[in-house]
């Protein structure tokens, strides 16, 4: 309101033109002149108030929420180095061996879901920023996802990835030790309903005993659909029960059994990483931990860096913000970094300069990769991601 009556002087100061001949000319021209510059004014004032309330609309509308997510490059870890003072990978009750290099694991930052809000301005400069990511929030959270789930299935998913990562280690080093498989839950419409139970271990399935999952996968496969038996330790006491599994869907037959590894490893190993979750750096604490328990330099000092899930049995899986993650690598030194197969799509035309992405599938893979580079041989002929 100041602003705008301060845009009216002319309706102010208009002359007295009493005394002037040819008054009503002179007074017409006059009078035409101080209109004119009254209409300017209240036009220059409605511009204004126009603009005003459009800059207003536009700080309004660009801080809306949106239903989008941003990934950025986050920091990296080196898996062989410490973290806020203490080892990343600390063994207990097994010989270790210092080693130099890195091989860091990589990180995305998230914005928006359930842990916050992004808004149009937020997202629109994403877009245009080729070092970040914007995606449907659907497309990274469930549906009604809540910020403490959110949290809560990031940690499980980081303490799930370690035990698996141990697991992998041990078999990648040929180190016994023991596992079972728990039911976990229950997934909607399950076939195993009323005959499976939260908690039960899985102990044989048409008396093959079950040693991995793979196991139960297999059967289920060669059976097409035909029920199978399967025994169960409830309570300390054995059940057998007969259950016929379902198609998923896309050609497989499950039991509709969430299941979770029960491992016993012959000694400890404890990972210290404060506020990193999710399952992707389990590639990497993999990697650490073997170039921790073995003799002599797995790096040969180089820096390494990668993403990827990691099962028991070695299989490397995919992740997301695969993108910023390579930026990421890069920004702290990488010069190769290795990459899950699956994320081959993703990796193609957005590689960093100066960085070798290697394209890897299982932890032996990895390993392998790992040891050429450390060893200074010729890595060109490393598997790389189709245009990379």
């Amino acid at each position: 309101m100041t602003t705008t009556r301060g845009g009216h002087p002319s309706e102010d100061h208009v002359p007295d033109l009493s005394p002037v001949p040819n008054a009503v000319a002179y007074g017409a021209d006059s009078s035409f002149t101080t209109d004119d510059g009254g209409r300017r004014g209240r036009r220059l004032s409605t511009m204004m108030v126009a603009g005003l309330a459009a800059l207003g609309l536009g700080i309004a509308v660009g801080t809306l929420p949106v239903p989008y997510v941003i990934e950025s490059p986050g920091p990296t870890y080196n898996t062989l180095g410490d973290s806020q003072g203490h080892p990343v990978i600390n063994v207990s009750g097994h010989e270790t061996y210092p080693a130099k290099g890195n091989l860091d694991l990589t990180t995305v930052y998230v914005d928006g879901g359930p842990t916050g809000q992004v808004s149009i301005l937020n997202a629109f400069s994403a877009w245009l920023d080729g070092s970040k990511a914007v995606y449907p929030v659907e497309l990274i959270y469930p549906t009604g996802t809540t910020k403490e789930e959110a949290q809560e299935q990031s940690a499980v998913a980081m303490a799930t990835s370690q035990e698996n990562a141990v697991a992998s280690a041990l078999n990648e080093l040929r180190i016994p030790f023991g596992q079972q498989l728990q039911a976990a839950d229950l997934s909607k419409d399950s076939a195993s309903a009323g005959k499976i139970q939260q908690g039960d271990i899985l102990k044989s399935i048409n008396g093959k005993e079950i040693t991995a999952l793979s196991v139960i996968q297999d059967e289920l496969a060669a059976g097409k659909g035909a029920p199978v038996s399967v025994t169960v330790e409830r309570a300390g006491q054995p059940v057998t029960v007969e259950i016929t599994p379902k198609d998923n869907g896309q050609g497989r037959f499950i039991l509709g059994v969430m299941l979770k590894y029960l491992f016993s490893f012959p000694f400890q190993v404890q990972i210290s990483l404060d506020k990193v979750g999710g399952p992707s750096a389990g590639l990497m604490f993999s990697l650490g931990i073997i170039d921790t328990v073995t003799p002599g330099d797995l790096t040969g000092g180089k820096h390494i860096a990668g993403t990827g899930t990691i099962s028991p049995d070695g299989s490397v899986g995919p992740i997301g913000g695969i993108g910023q993650k390579m930026r990421g690598a890069r920004s702290s030194g990488a010069t190769l970094f290795l990459a899950p197969a699956a994320n081959c799509d993703e990796v193609a035309g957005h590689v960093p300069d100066g960085l070798q992405v290697v394209r890897v599938q299982n932890l032996s893979e990895a390993r392998h990769a790992v040891e050429l580079v450390g060893s200074g041989q010729d890595t060109s002929g490393l598997p790389a991601c189709a245009g990379n």
